[in-house]
């Protein structure tokens, strides 16, 4: 019972309840996983702002005017430069809240009151000093039945600008910003509170300058801020702590003093600030790092067109209701045919519903939690599939690994359906291998039949053991005889290959194991081998009872004829012409005859492969046998005892058999040759 309440598909709702849990305490990781996706979200190609500049004090403009700070005189004469460009409206971050140090406070006062600007001012926990206490404050009408300070952020004081400057300001606001927990500047609140008191964010400020308003209405309920508005300019909405998201695609025309010259700058709004190394430092975005300056610019571009985006209340309602029929939905799935297909289909359009809602409603809305549960849920179902289905392995094993091969109970494990009569079509290398000078390894044994069997183990294991290691399936133990293909049951589109290198290492590990065995006094075991490359049915045959996964056909035959023909033809490896196709780039192949082995009507080229090339053998080799089928049986012999030097005297065994052939040849039938030998004995 508790096995199979373990293997149900239905316990993966415990698993959503502790990944609901764990949501609903929304930990750091949760949080910022969110951010980054809303970054995803909304990071998009860069949009070139028309209305904003942005003016820099860096590295030259203190080569210029000398040690930081500036002389006010010097922040009044480059104020007054970008007025005479033409510019509608400026603001500055640079903070002065001391006296300047060369008294030129009221040439920069004269300019403010000659032009508009406006100034900045931060949040302090150090009160006591006067610019603490002289602050200006631009009035805010709140209506609703809520309290602004239960949401606002709230500040001990704030540091403003000295009373001379802020008297002469067209408005004053703050830049102090409040970074998301991984420390990135996603959005900004429009207002703040000290003592009571109401203090617009710096770029509100210069909008509502720019509009020419005295003042700002926020509208606040129980749920916290819903919109901010200057009364000429359209309503700000914003969320429950009166903060905007800023849209990071913008791009700002940028100068500095004493580097660039100010270019005419009719109607533009001009946003001053500092960037000199070591006097203001960048701040996290997610376009990458801006000064504070640049940053306000982004807020104010962000304000004007309107384009700040939202994160309404009811979203978490549909997040939550989301993961809760994802899940369900997932677990009823996932026991159909085809649920994977499905699954893509329910999350691709769930991951398509954010990218509507913020291309069409400006809504983010986040996913990455409830995909990432989902995937962890699919984890767990299929993993209760995957040990399901492990334990139905193993008792396919227990069933059938006693008299099936090991690949075939392999592939039964994963497609159980196979357990029926039946093949395929399929190309397979099949090669077919005998123990040559077995009745002299009989002998030696006599009526020792265990040490006889010993020793054909000893061997079959050597030998089974070079198929098994080149991809090769075996098929059956004939007597002293193997049979194994490639190609079956999986695939290998260089079974050819791998068959006679196969072939090589059986014959390689031969010689090793007869090293071993001729010491023990037992006589050395030869071998002959055949393959050949066809195709073939090979699937289960056998009867209803008890069946077999081995190949049928008239490629099979042949390969099995070709191994019979290494002994007359003197060598250890005969293929056939396709199997000789595939190899001849990686061995040496040699035509030995066009043959028509017996049972078969039909001829076949047969060929033996040899490890090493010699193309002056090759030359000689190809035009004996063009004397050979021509009857020319003269020239042919004349031929042989040059060959008998070629290819390390490897074929010399052939070449006597071919000579003696030839003399039978030209004895017995000189009127019937038609360049085909015909094959008595298997």
């Amino acid at each position: 019972m508790i096995k199979k309440i373990l293997l149900s598909p239905w316990l993966a709702l415990f698993t959503f309840a502790v990944l609901l849990t764990f949501k609903l305490q929304d930990p750091y990781l949760v949080e910022a996983t969110r951010l980054k996706f809303y970054d995803y979200i909304m990071l998009d190609k860069a949009k070139q702002s028309e209305q904003i500049v942005v003016v820099n004090l860096g590295e030259k403009a203190i080569e210029k005017y000398g040690q930081w700070p500036f002389p006010r005189e010097v922040h009044a004469e480059i104020i007054g430069d970008i007025y005479g460009r033409g510019a509608a409206l400026v603001g500055s971050t640079v903070l002065m809240p001391e006296p300047d140090r060369m008294g030129t406070d009221r040439i920069l006062a004269d300019t403010l009151s000659k032009y508009p600007v406006v100034l900045s001012q931060t949040v302090s926990a150090d009160c006591g000093r006067p610019s603490s206490r002289d602050v200006r404050r631009t009035g805010v009408a709140v209506v609703g039945d809520g309290q602004a300070t239960d949401f606002l952020p709230s500040y001990p004081c704030v540091l403003s600008n000295l009373a001379m400057l802020q008297q002469h300001a067209a408005g004053v606001g703050v830049t102090s910003t409040l970074p998301e927990p991984d420390g990135v500047v996603r959005r900004v609140p429009l207002l703040a509170t000290s003592e009571g008191e109401y203090y617009p964010a710096f770029a509100l400020e210069m909008l509502r300058v720019a509009a020419g308003d005295p003042s700002y209405q926020a509208k606040i309920n129980i749920g916290g801020v819903e919109a901010l508005r200057i009364p000429s300019f359209e309503t700000i909405k914003t969320d429950e702590y009166g903060r905007v998201f800023i849209n990071p695609n913008y791009r700002f025309e940028s100068y500095e003093i004493g580097k660039d010259p100010l270019p005419v700058l009719s109607g533009k709004i001009v946003v001053l600030g500092v960037t000199a190394a070591g006097v203001s430092n960048p701040v996290a975005t997610p376009s990458g790092a801006q000064y504070p300056h640049q940053l306000q610019a982004s807020i104010l571009e962000t304000l004007i067109n309107g384009d700040s985006v939202s994160i309404p209340n009811w979203t978490q309602l549909v997040d939550l209701a989301a993961l809760l029929v994802l899940a369900l939905s997932l677990i009823i799935i996932s026991r159909l045919k085809y649920s994977i297909v499905w699954i893509g289909l329910i999350l691709g359009g769930y991951l398509y519903l954010p990218v509507y809602l913020f291309a069409s409603k400006g809504i983010l809305l986040d996913v990455t939690f409830n995909v990432i549960a989902i995937a962890i849920i699919y984890m767990h179902i299929y993993t209760v599939k995957f040990i399901s289905e492990f334990l139905q392995k193993q008792q396919i094993k227990k069933q059938f690994g006693t008299y099936l091969s090991p690949d075939l109970v392999a592939r039964l494990q994963r497609q159980p359906d196979l357990l029926k009569l039946g093949g395929e079509s399929r190309e397979l290398s099949i090669m077919f291998t005998d123990v040559r000078g077995f009745t002299t390894i009989s002998e030696h044994y006599g009526e020792d039949v265990q040490g006889l069997t010993s020793i054909m183990n000893r061997y079959m294991t050597v030998m089974t053991r070079a198929i098994l290691e080149n991809n090769g399936t075996l098929d059956k133990y004939i007597g002293d005889a193997q049979m194994a293909f490639w190609n079956a049951p999986l695939d290998n589109n260089k079974h050819a290959l791998d068959a006679v290198r196969t072939a090589f290492q059986m014959l390689k590990d031969l010689e090793t194991f007869n090293e071993e065995v001729t010491k023990e006094g037992i006589p050395a075991f030869g071998m002959g081998l055949g393959i050949n490359t066809a195709t073939v049915v090979v699937g289960n045959m056998g009867s209803d009872q008890r069946f077999d996964y081995t190949c049928l056909g008239d490629g099979v035959n042949l390969a099995a004829r070709l191994e019979g023909q290494t002994k007359p033809y003197g060598v250890k490896l005969i293929v056939g012409p396709q199997t000789a196709e595939s190899i001849g780039n990686v061995y040496q192949v040699v035509e030995l005859d066009l043959i028509a082995v017996k049972g078969k009507t039909e001829p076949a080229q047969i060929y033996t492969v040899l490890e090493f090339a010699d193309p002056a053998g090759e030359l000689l080799h190809k035009k004996f046998l063009d004397f050979y089928r021509q009857g020319k049986w003269d020239a042919a012999i004349n031929m042989i005892k040059d060959l008998k030097r070629c290819w390390d005297e490897e074929l010399n065994a052939y070449y006597d058999m071919m000579e003696q052939r030839i003399y039978d040849l030209k004895t017995d039938e000189p009127l019937k040759w038609d360049g085909i030998y015909r094959a008595t004995s298997k």
